[in-house]
């Protein structure tokens, strides 16, 4: 029998490649930490720390920057468990940076390790271990002192005990990294970076003391606050704006008791808020410990609950000026805060922890915050008159800037297409039109919108492929003049300069359903917008959102409420069951259901999951690594009449990587 030549077009059995252990880190490294340096790998290290201060475990961390570059951190707490695993059967120390998903921050039944911890991915020191050329781990517990070493994240010197000696009587952790120079762009960490995180680690842990030592130099630093955020902000506005706050510092911290309804016990947040007239904000934010610079549903939280508390003094005070309308953006403006939340299953964005995803913690934050700061302006009134002046006059400012942009606009306006639901705002940087796929999902979206800055345009079936369209035969198709008459820009063409006067949303959101046609619809308005549109492209007004493909309903389990958890891909939800199953529910407590279209959500869904600002997640277009020719050459590709070759070949070359919507 002749045997064929496999080509390199092949897709068989052997084609599909399963990566094990760490695998998956070193070949994709940047979708589990940052690689411009290894400062993120190291912090991983010092979160586990952290989590044991937290736990009230730990009163020293010793960061040493060592002479041959590798980095020592070292803490007095419980230290890790060195004793078989009871299901693996392999010291558990040698799990927790071996094995991606383990660790004791999954096990948050009663009695669990780590109540609240930063981490959720169950990635964290593993990533660590599969990043640095070699990695030594030393635990002194139970009278023992524990040893192991690995490199490149294989276990090169397995565990080895002995007895503690009468001088070194302790417990707790200290472990050593060499980080990898061929996974980070650079192999340097930035001191600065690592310093203002020590700080905020001491700032978050009251009475425990951070320590950074650099065996070189022989400097050292130590940070060790008692008061608490309360000295951080008042030292970092102090450093960075020189302006005094313009009321007595808002702060004040409240958690979740045992009976508490919707929270599990201990959920809650510590804040402190000032307000300025002049100068920079400075806001930090925090779950856990963990710092998310690009803040989150947490921070969202916090501006609901000022901005409910300062609306309800201006109304009960009747302070607010006819025709103006007070938006939280306005209480937001001047708003200086160090907000550090208490998330019992926090859900980040992304594996390196940068933005806070999980939906209750809006809520958390908004109903405590709100109530303490109505009480605090009601007992100091002339201060919430002041606070309250300076709130209108952003609501003033932000009012006349917006009726600049309407004058420019108002000179022969078109007739706005029937089926556009248009919003009441005239701040076009604040409006949002979402182009909806379908009538049915289009009356979600109308009755789940905001109707102050989100305007709707529902689309019937498939948009016409535009790119061999020429521009003056566009308006001849009714969705694509519907489209252009309601957003307010003319159709031009790459090198043209149009007129934006006339731009009605600062947003223009594609929403089509989360399947295959959905996407044909995506690339279909992409293309429009990409030939016919540019301009919106390259300033960023262009967005995609992206609604959940499943939903997860959990049953009510302990003090946690019946939750409803949504997934936007297969991947997700993977991540949502194992979290259930980590909880302690049985396979099958849970019911998954698949939204076949947007039509099958109610609108209270759509907003929570795809329209909402804070809980929403939007894909924001640009042309990212590629310049405009290898871009219109993709896009001729795959849109034009004549390429079916081209496409062909592409399919057969790149269809394995895709996965099937079946």
């Amino acid at each position: 029998m002749a045997t064929r030549k496999s080509s390199a077009s092949d897709y068989s059995e052997a084609s599909i490649r399963v990566l094990k252990g760490l695998e998956p880190v070193k070949q994709r490294p940047g979708m589990y930490t940052r690689t411009e340096n290894p400062l993120h790998i190291i912090q991983e290290v010092i979160d586990n720390a952290s989590d044991e201060a937290l736990g009230g475990f730990c009163k020293n961390i010793l960061v040493t920057l060592n002479a041959d570059g590798s980095v020592s951190v070292e803490d007095d707490g419980r230290g890790i468990p060195v004793g078989l695993h009871p299901e693996e059967k392999v010291p558990t120390v040698e799990i927790v940076f071996t094995r991606l998903h383990a660790g004791g921050k999954f096990d948050k039944g009663s009695g669990g390790a780590y109540s609240f911890s930063g981490g959720l991915h169950g990635v964290g020191v593993s990533v660590t271990n599969a990043l640095a050329s070699r990695l030594e781990i030393t635990v002194w517990r139970e009278g023992g002192v524990h040893q192991l070493a690995f490199e490149d994240g294989e276990l090169v010197q397995k565990l080895k005990s002995r007895p503690q000696t009468r001088d070194d009587k302790r417990n707790g952790t200290r472990v050593t990294v060499w980080p990898n120079a061929k996974y980070f762009d650079s192999a340097a960490i930035p001191n600065a970076e690592l310093q203002r995180l020590l700080r905020s680690k001491a700032v978050l842990l009251p009475g425990v003391k951070v320590t950074l030592t650099n065996a070189k130099s022989g400097d050292s630093q130590t940070w060790q606050y008692e008061q608490g955020l309360r000295g951080y902000l008042v030292e970092a506005l102090a450093q960075s704006s020189h302006a005094e706050p313009l009321i007595p510092l808002f702060e004040g911290e409240q958690f979740a008791g045992r009976d508490a309804e919707g929270f599990a016990e201990g959920e809650g947040a510590s804040w402190v808020v000032a307000w300025t007239e002049e100068g920079n904000v400075v806001r930090e934010s925090y779950v856990n410990l963990i710092p998310t610079p690009a803040g989150g549903t947490h921070e969202a939280g916090l501006r609901e609950g000022l901005f409910g508390a300062v609306k309800s003094f201006v109304e009960l005070h009747s302070m607010l000026p006819k025709g103006v309308k007070l938006l939280p953006e306005d209480v937001f403006a001047r708003v200086s805060f160090v907000l550090s939340a208490k998330v019992l299953d926090p859900q980040f964005q992304g594996q390196i922890k940068e933005r806070l995803n999980s939906r209750d913690a809006v809520r958390l934050v908004a109903t405590f915050t709100k109530p303490a700061l109505e009480l605090w302006l009601h007992q100091h009134v002339d201060y919430g008159k002041k606070l309250a002046d300076l709130v209108i006059k952003q609501a003033q400012s932000r009012l006349r800037s917006a009726q600049k942009v309407e004058k420019k606009k108002s000179s022969g306006v078109a007739v706005l297409p029937g089926k556009l639901t248009d919003c009441e705002s005239d701040d076009v940087s604040r409006n949002e039109l979402f182009l909806v796929e379908g009538d049915s999902a289009g009356g979600s979206a109308k009755m789940g919108r905001d109707k102050e800055f989100q305007a709707i345009l529902p689309l019937r079936g498939k948009v016409l492929n535009s790119w061999e369209t020429e521009r003056d035969r566009l308006f001849a198709n009714n969705e694509i003049h519907d489209i252009a008459v309601a957003i307010g820009v003319d159709p031009h063409g790459p090198n043209d300069t149009p007129d934006l006067s006339g731009l009605r949303y600062g947003k223009i959101c594609i929403l089509s359903d989360a399947d295959v046609d959905g996407s044909h619809i995506q690339v279909l308005l992409l293309t429009l917008f990409f030939k016919h549109f540019p301009q919106l492209i390259a300033r960023g007004h262009i967005c995609v959102a992206r609604p959940p493909l499943y939903r997860v309903d959990a049953p009510a389990r302990g003090k946690k409420q019946a939750q409803k958890l949504y997934a936007l891909d297969d991947g997700e939800l993977e991540a949502i069951e194992d979290k259930l199953r980590k909880d302690g529910l049985k396979e099958g407590a849970w019911s998954i259901s698949r939204f076949k279209g947007l039509g099958e959500m109610n609108a209270e869904q759509l907003w929570e999951t795809t329209m909402n600002p804070d809980t929403r997640r939007l894909l924001p277009v640009s042309l990212g690594d590629f310049d405009l020719t290898a871009s219109e050459s993709r896009f001729n590709m795959l849109m034009g009449k004549g390429e079916a070759a081209a496409r062909r070949a592409w399919l057969e070359e790149h269809g394995n990587e895709a996965e099937a919507d079946i």
